[in-house]
């Protein structure tokens, strides 16, 4: 059912930082922050020849990250996002299977402009799931 890693995303304390160490230290092509309001953060990619890395940042006080910020304030590991053709039948069959999906099930846009979902992290061995139709 799922594909590719689309990207692994990192909560980072301080983008503008953590986006010029990728760039400057790491050599790695850095996209322009962009601004989530209906997600609540802001986000950069990192370009990495087989799959993205995305930095993000609480984008006001309701962010849903900011929490996580608050336990991890270095950062760390937030989620991995895995891409699907099909994101409403790969709901379903997660559905069906006992997995459960965050927020009202229905996908939202996601940073890509693609329909994503997010799978709760107790299902998944502690890690949060994002899916992304391709």
């Amino acid at each position: 059912m799922i594909g590719k890693v689309n990207h692994v995303a990192i909560v980072v304390p301080n983008l503008a930082a953590a986006a010029k160490r990728y760039s400057d230290v790491l050599g790695a092509a850095v996209s322009a922050p962009i601004d989530l309001p209906n997600h609540g953060v802001t986000t950069v990619f990192v370009e990495l020849p087989n799959t993205k890395i995305e930095l993000l940042h609480p984008l006001g006080d309701n962010s849903p990250i900011a929490a996580f910020l608050g336990k991890n304030p270095s950062g760390g590991m937030h989620h991995v996002c895995y891409e699907v053709e099909d994101i409403r039948l790969a709901r379903d069959r997660l559905r069906a299977s006992g997995a459960r999906v965050l927020g009202s099930g229905e996908p939202t846009i996601g940073a890509h402009g693609k329909p994503v979902l997010f799978l709760h992290p107790k299902d998944f061995d502690g890690t949060l799931i994002e899916l992304e139709q391709i």
